[in-house]
Order: structure tokens, then sequence, then C-alpha cells
């Protein structure tokens, strides 16, 4: 079995669906991630998701959006919704495929910053082709791959976090002493020690810290 995480991002703003433009461009409102998708028999789409902020306007958009079949929510400053719509015809074919070729989306998806997506797929190299064809036909949406290997049952996922590179590069600055206080190491050292400028190493580093602290405080 394989993994890949990909970024997925929007040509030119749109979205797939309405609902979800709605949702994301409404600044009361902070879409974190959706922890369960499934295309139910009925051909709508069951969806288990994570948001913050104003509760009372996605209950709004909710009832007034005439894809919403029916929802819930639970929480208060985090809070949870469940709901139940009607998915645009993209939505329903990439929901197809994954059920279809027995690739699985392993959850939470998370939004980024940028309201972007970023999905890590476990399937095959065969599946993940047939989910890069699908995405060139479609055309409104970019993929931009993260990192891709072979999935291993033990493996954490802060090991699948970030890239073999920068979990070498970060090893290298905490046994050398780049993160203790004082600093017992610099850039150059690190760079020293894995073979590579100390601007890549600080790029790298950076990389590791932005996806680290971002999973920490979702």
């Amino acid at each position: 079995m394989r993994y890949l995480t990909v970024l997925a991002t929007s040509d030119g703003g749109g979205r797939l669906h309405p609902l979800g433009e709605e949702l994301t461009e409404d600044p009361s409102i902070e879409r974190r991630a959706i922890h369960h998708v499934e295309l139910l028999d009925d051909d709508t789409v069951l969806l288990f998701a994570e948001a913050s902020g104003n509760q009372d306007r996605y209950r709004q958009i909710m009832e007034s959006s005439p894809h919403v079949v029916e929802y819930l929510t639970a929480g208060d400053d985090r809070w949870m919704a469940v709901s139940q719509f009607e998915p645009t015809e993209e939505v329903r074919r990439a929901l197809e495929l994954q059920r279809d070729s027995l690739m699985v989306v392993d959850t939470p998806i998370r939004f980024t910053s940028e309201d972007h997506l970023e999905i890590t797929y476990l399937g095959t190299d065969e599946t993940f082709g047939k989910l890069s064809e699908y995405v060139d036909e479609l055309g409104s949406i970019e993929f931009e791959i993260l990192e891709m290997g072979d999935f291993e049952t033990d493996q954490s996922s802060f090991g699948r976090m970030i890239t073999a590179r920068q979990e070498e590069v970060l090893e290298a600055a905490v046994d050398l002493g780049y993160y203790s206080e004082p600093r017992q190491a610099s850039l150059e050292d690190v760079g020293g020690a894995v073979g590579i400028a100390p601007g890549t190493v600080g790029e790298h580093l950076r990389k590791v810290e932005e996806r680290v602290f971002g999973e920490i405080v979702r």
C-alpha cells in the first residue's frame, strides 16, 4: 500500500460545491477539518466536519441552502457538524472513484490557512493514476504533491506530516542542540551534518515548524 499527500487548490478561486464556497467565504466561520466523508446509496453525501466561529451563521447558511438535506451541530468554541447534502456531479464522481478503486482517505482532511485542502490518500500507484486523470479531466482543481511513499502501519501521522529530508534535517538539528536553550548549534553546523547549505537548512526547518505548529493549534 502507498500513500499520497496532496494540496488541493481551486483554479480561479472556485470550489467543488457551492455550499462549501459559501461557508469558506464567510469570515465569521473557520473550517478546520473534515473527519469523514461518504457517498450514500441515495447519492447524497454524509460529511462529518470540524469548525470554529459563528455557529449561528453556519446554521443560517445550512438552513437556506437548497443542497442540504439535514444537519446537526455540537460543541461551542470548536464545534462539530454532521451534514447530509446533495453533491455536484464533480463531487459525486470523485467519491465514486474513491469507493470503486478501493482508495482510502486518511482523515482528517485539513483546511490550510488559505482554505486549501491537505489530503492524504491510501492506495496503489494505479489508483493514484486514476485520481490524477480525474483531476486533469476536471480542470478546476489542481493537486500539488507534497509527499508520496510506502505506507507503514507503525508510522505515526507526524512521520507523514513532513518529508523524509525534512525529518533528517530536524533530527540533526535536535541532536546538535539547535533547539537547546541556550542554542548549541547553528544552521551552518546542521548543514554540515547533513551536507546542505545553511539557507536550505533554515527553509526545511521553517516548513517543519509551520506544519507541526499548524497541526497543534488546529
